[in-house]
């Protein structure tokens, strides 16, 4: 199994969440929320595909990156879950690193507050992230889906229908 960006975005957000996805179980499509977030990264630099390439290796997807500057570029909606969000930049760049492609940066962007953040990945980081991702495989692995985290945390999940329809917090 690939970890991907994703998976790595799901386990700081919520390990639930990570199963499910990581199990079959997408609600993504379904989801409102997440296409809001698809239109504003179509929308909000359209002339970017013209610029950058798209990649696609060992499991990570990444929409734009600027091969001159050496550059990942990832959009996001809101900073909500900003540390997720410059962990799975930094998984990126540490897949590329993996894959010969050395002197990467990131750049995290959040065109609806104006705001652009620079994401570098350390050597502490590369210790992180592969501890990350032993722990993301053993709760994919498991039998058991985990635990729901107290509902005021879920309000904005693609999944929170799937987790609390019909069922009181316990």
């Amino acid at each position: 199994m690939q970890v991907t960006g994703t998976h790595i975005n799901y386990y700081l957000n919520c390990h639930r969440q990570l199963w499910l996805f990581a199990n079959g179980i997408t609600m993504e499509s379904t989801s409102d929320l997440v296409y809001e977030g698809k239109l504003l990264h179509e929308t909000s630099y359209q002339r970017r595909s013209e610029k950058y390439q798209e990649i696609e290796i060992d499991g990570i997807k990444i929409d734009y990156y600027d091969p001159k500057n050496r550059v990942v570029h990832e959009i996001k909606k809101t900073d909500k879950h900003e540390e997720a969000h410059e962990w799975q930049v930094k998984y990126y760049l540490y897949v590329l690193e993996q894959n010969g492609v050395a002197g990467v940066t990131g750049m995290l962007e959040y065109p609806r507050l104006h705001k652009t953040d620079e994401v570098l990945l350390t050597s502490p980081d590369r210790l992180v992230i592969a501890d990350m991702v032993i722990k993301i495989e053993s709760i994919i692995r498991s039998e058991e889906c985990p635990q729901r985290l107290p509902k005021s945390r879920c309000k904005n999940c693609s999944y929170f229908d799937f987790c609390w329809s019909g069922e009181e917090e316990k």
